[in-house]
């Protein structure tokens, strides 16, 4: 149980109440033997003080969780359809950036009990892009983009390390017809069907973050109703991970799923994905989008004393229009452009979120290698060239807070 206190509370030695409490008991057993009839007067006055014990003893504010050393400063990366050249990653530097989140995508159709990913394509499938090109589709039936290949993540990972950068993991589902959100099956074959697709997947990329010394791995990215529906299969999962590779993991939680994940206890950090509700105006100020925070931080701060783990912003973003603190979420919607409602939104987090203890950083989303876009219907999120852009060169360039102040309050 754990105390809902807007700030730390006293430290409370518990032995030393279970002592009063037990006193406090014995007196009153004593108490009312003595008095024969119940009488309230003849009741010992440190009787008084029962209630109060137990509810010290029941009701303990958790120690705030304090995340020590460096906050992430990452961005996840879109993989490109072929080699960007050297200058790739120039831009995550320029802004402050410290990490890259690889994103190789694997695929799934709604309904198909079968995943689909460099590993268990037929082997005329498998082959690398040339880097002048890419193969057509992205899809099942086609070829994956050169970022999201073996070859294409290890030199990936090359590049960022020759720019000073970390490197994560991060491998996501892309689900034709649905929402990878709500993967889900109604017979016990089609599960296994699909966790033994997924799990050479996830497996293949552990194996290949241990050859690479990779940073971090987050080992799934928002399955949260297949992790809810078969828990078993996810700590089975990741103990087959950390017996391959042995950095730190954590897994991304959509923002209104992370309280149900069932398998915290065995990652490093929670990670969320963080496109919470903030704010229903066009355009709000910085001041009332962190307001629009506070109920979030009181949630995130107090499941992070109940799991005693930092949390992780495994994606955040906001795209460039109005209303982009409404339903942050939201990627396929009507956008009217707002430069400045976005540049807001970083604002916000950077003043709101980002000094707080238990916040470990976080990875923007989302961050292109090549200067050329494509889709420009989904670079919305993009702070690239951007007055978010700034904002995130002026709070990872100068530095912000990295402790809640002394107080426990939420700014």
């Amino acid at each position: 149980m754990v105390c809902e206190l807007d700030g730390p509370g006293p430290t409370l030695n518990k032995s030393k109440t279970e002592v009063v409490i037990g006193e406090a008991i014995m007196l009153l057993t004593v108490s009312i033997r003595n008095a024969k009839v119940y009488n309230p007067v003849r009741i010992h006055p440190l009787l008084l003080w029962l209630p109060l014990g137990w509810l010290l003893l029941n009701c303990q504010s958790a120690a705030d969780v304090v995340h020590t050393g460096p906050k992430f400063k990452g961005v996840n990366l879109v993989a490109p359809p072929r080699n960007p050249g050297l200058t790739g990653l120039d831009g995550v530097k320029t802004v402050g950036g410290e990490w890259v989140a690889v994103v190789p995508y694997g695929f799934t159709r709604k309904g198909e009990a079968h995943f689909f990913s460099f590993w268990n394509r037929p082997p005329e499938r498998r082959a690398t892009p040339p880097a002048g090109g890419s193969p057509a589709g992205g899809s099942p039936a086609g070829g994956q983009w050169w970022g999201e290949t073996p070859a294409g993540v290890a030199e990936t990972v090359q590049m960022a390390r020759q720019q000073g950068l970390k490197v994560m993991f991060k491998p996501h589902v892309w689900m034709m017809g649905g929402s990878h959100l709500d993967l889900e099956f109604s017979t016990e074959a089609d599960w296994q069907s699909f966790e033994a697709d997924y799990s050479r997947y996830i497996l293949g990329f552990a194996h290949l973050a241990d050859s690479l010394h990779v940073d971090a791995y987050c080992i799934t990215t928002e399955l949260d109703r297949f992790a809810v529906a078969r828990p078993d299969y996810w700590k089975k999962l990741i103990a087959e991970v950390r017996a391959i590779y042995k950095g730190p993991l954590t897994y991304a939680a959509n923002w209104d799923r992370y309280e149900k994940i069932p398998f915290w206890s065995q990652l490093d950090y929670i990670g969320v994905d963080a496109y919470f509700p903030l704010s229903d105006d066009r355009q709000p100020d910085v001041s009332a989008l962190v307001r629009g925070w506070k109920p979030h931080l009181k949630a995130l701060r107090r499941f992070s004393q109940q799991q005693q783990k930092p949390i992780l912003f495994t994606e955040f973003g906001y795209r460039s229009c109005d209303y982009t603190g409404q339903r942050p979420w939201e990627s396929e919607t009507d956008c009217t452009p707002n430069a400045q409602a976005q540049a807001n939104a970083f604002s916000a987090l950077f003043e709101g979120v980002w000094p707080q203890s238990w916040f470990a950083g976080g990875f923007v989303w989302k961050w292109f290698m090549a200067e050329s876009h494509g889709h420009h219907e989904r670079d919305q999120y993009s702070p690239q060239g951007k007055l978010a852009g700034d904002v995130l060169t002026k709070n990872w360039h100068t530095g912000i807070a990295t402790h809640a102040p002394s107080n426990g309050s939420i700014r």
